[in-house]
Formats: C-alpha cells, structure tokens, sequence
C-alpha cells in the first residue's frame, strides 16, 4: 500500500539546517497496524505527515497504492487524502461551533455526498463508536475520550483504506487511551490500515508491528506477526 524509498526531510533557516529524516526505507502492507515509536524529535510525526500527504520530502520515492505522490497534482492529492486516509490527531480538531453529528458528517459534505447519504453514513458510524446519544451535544459538552470518539468517528466515515493516528490517546487518561486503541484495533480487525505514532509502549502493544526511529532513521522494526504480503 505504501512504499517510502530513500525519503529526506530537511528544514531549513538562515543560519541553521535541520535534517528531519534521512533514507527512510519503509514499507506498509495493506491490513497491517504499525506503530511508530522514538523520543521526541526523532521524525516520527514528519514521517506520518509525508505518509499522509500533508508534507512533501526532499528527496525519495514514495509510492502510495502504486502511484509515485510527487506526480501528483495538488487537486488530485486533495482528493486522495479525502477518499482514501483518515486522520486522527492527539488535539482532536472537532469544531466547538458543529454538533457532534455535524463534526463527523463534515468529510462527507466536502466529497459531495447528498443529505440522505450523509445522514446514513454518519448514524451507522456514531452506532458503530456508540456516541449515537450524544449525536446534538458540542465537543465542549464531552470528556476528552468522547470527544477522541467523535475524532476518530469523523476520520473513518468515508470509508478510508488507511487511518494515520498522531498520538491519538495523548491526551487521554488511561481508561479512555485504552478505548481509543480498541477502537483502532477493531477497525484494523476489519481490514482497515492503521499506522499510529505514540510514546506509550502499552499501546504500541496493540499492533502488530513495531517501528523505531531515532534522529531521522528507522534503526529497528519488530513485527510481532506475519506481515500481509500485498502492498
């Protein structure tokens, strides 16, 4: 599904030059759930954001279902990272002003899909994170794991092949942290691709590879089951 080749990633200012990543040889195969893991400032979520299409590298290939991303006009990139990832962030990014309805339905007005479709979709997925009864509640009426809930609610309800989770459980308490991941874990169970960054090696628990990174670099992979052979 992904194929990253000699990826760089390099920030740079006037006086100072930052390498970000340097050759990142990875591959994700579809249905896996990979977690990344590394101390703070080791590239982890630059690397989720070029996987995500949100930053562009330097230098490198990277392949996403068989088409080379560089080649890829901007209108067409928007429309890949609308129809096929789903994103969920440690802040949450709901919308105070949007109910929670509103806040997940919001992908599905984007891709012009129509009232009654929209409606359907997003009931099905509030029952399947069981945040139906608070469907007309605002964010700031929720605790942080219902507010992650409607997050990842929202991230999934276009049907995407790949979920990118940056820190999803960040902000959590453990009970909560725990939900976040099965969730993430049951969507995986259903074919979906799963690739998260965290700190916690508790949750990193939850996938089914395990990727290290230090200073840029993937320094070591675990896998702790067979991984899925088609990309």
């Amino acid at each position: 599904m992904i194929r990253l080749k000699d990826i760089q990633k390099i920030y740079r200012t006037d006086e100072i030059e930052t390498t970000a990543l340097y050759d990142i040889n990875l591959a994700i195969h579809r249905g896996e759930f990979a977690a990344i893991m590394g101390p703070s400032g080791c590239g982890k979520s630059t690397l989720l954001n070029i996987i995500g299409m949100l930053d562009t590298p330097d230098a490198g290939s990277y392949l996403f279902e068989d088409k080379e991303v560089a080649r890829l006009k901007e209108k067409e990139l928007a429309r890949v990272r609308k129809a096929r990832i789903g994103f969920v962030f440690q802040g949450f990014n709901l919308i105070d002003e949007l109910t929670v309805f509103e806040n997940i339905e919001l992908p599905l007005v984007y891709a012009g899909l129509g009232a009654a479709e929209r409606k359907h979709r997003v009931s099905g997925v509030m029952d399947k994170m069981e945040i139906s009864h608070r469907r007309n509640h605002f964010p700031q009426q929720l605790s942080g794991g219902q507010q992650q809930r409607v997050a990842v609610a929202r991230a999934v309800v276009t049907g995407p092949p790949l979920i990118l989770a940056d820190e999803p459980t960040g902000n959590l308490d453990s009970r909560n942290g725990e939900e976040v991941m099965k969730l993430l874990k049951s969507l995986n169970r259903e074919g979906t691709t799963v690739v998260m960054v965290t700190h916690s090696p508790e949750h990193a628990e939850y996938a089914g590879r395990v990727i290290q990174m230090l200073d840029g670099q993937v320094v070591a992979e675990n896998f702790k089951q067979d991984p899925v052979l088609t990309l």
